[in-house]
Order: C-alpha cells, then sequence, then structure tokens
C-alpha cells in the first residue's frame, strides 16, 4: 500500500512552468503504475498523464500533450510532473493516485483503476 502526497502547487503567469511532486510511502512503489490527474471547480476530475511502474511507458491527454511530461524515480518513490506553457484552463486542484500492483505495468486512464490518491494541490494559472 502507497500513500500519495503532492506538493508544488502554486499561482503561475501564464506561459509559465511548473513542477509537481508526489511523493508516496511505501518499500514497493516500483510496483505501482502512477497517474495526475486534475479537477477544476464545477468539472468532473479528468486524466492528465500516466506513467507505468518502470517508467518506460507514458501517456497523456491530448490537452496537455506536448506541454506536460511526467517522470518517476522509483529510487526516491517520487513522481514528477512537469508543467509548461501554462494555460488559464490548465487552473485545478492536481491529483496524484496510484494504481494497484495488480493493474500490471501499462498506464492507465480510468479513474477508477487507481486505489490510491493524495489530496492534491492547487495549480492557479493567472491570465
Amino acid at each position: 500500500q502507497v500513500q500519495p502526497v503532492e506538493s508544488g502547487g502554486g499561482l503561475v503567469q501564464a506561459g509559465g512552468s511548473l513542477r509537481l511532486s508526489c511523493a508516496a510511502s511505501g518499500r514497493t512503489f516500483s510496483s505501482y503504475a502512477m497517474g495526475w490527474f486534475r479537477q477544476a471547480p464545477g468539472k468532473e476530475r479528468e486524466f492528465v498523464a500516466g506513467i507505468s511502474r518502470r517508467g518506460d511507458t507514458t501517456d497523456y491527454a491530448d490537452s496537455v500533450k506536448g506541454r506536460f511530461t511526467i517522470t518517476r524515480d522509483n529510487a526516491k518513490n517520487t513522481v514528477y510532473l512537469q508543467m509548461g506553457s501554462l494555460k488559464f484552463e490548465d487552473t485545478a486542484v492536481y491529483y496524484c493516485a496510484a494504481a494497484p500492483p495488480s493493474f500490471g505495468s501499462a498506464t492507465a486512464r480510468a479513474p477508477q483503476t487507481y486505489y490510491y490518491w493524495g489530496r492534491g494541490t492547487q495549480v492557479t494559472v493567472s491570465s
């Protein structure tokens, strides 16, 4: 079992960059595929990016492809989301989530695939 904890959110101007981190407790972090989701006010939670257990496969929502990069460092039990060319519409609470080891080595977009969720970190992009 892992417990994700997000950090790195804040206020940034449009066009700027921000890096989110997600530190996960537990000795078997490398057994979990990880994902980033976001939820804006009045909207449903949406998939942003996913990464496989070893970090060799990534997946991105079309809205962030080419601007965001997801990586992980299994030695540090941490997954990152590097966000660039930020837009006002990227404003949301960003959540880190871990899929159970039984899911396997792929990436996943469906929120119900992920069992463990962090509490989120606010990202606000000013226009």
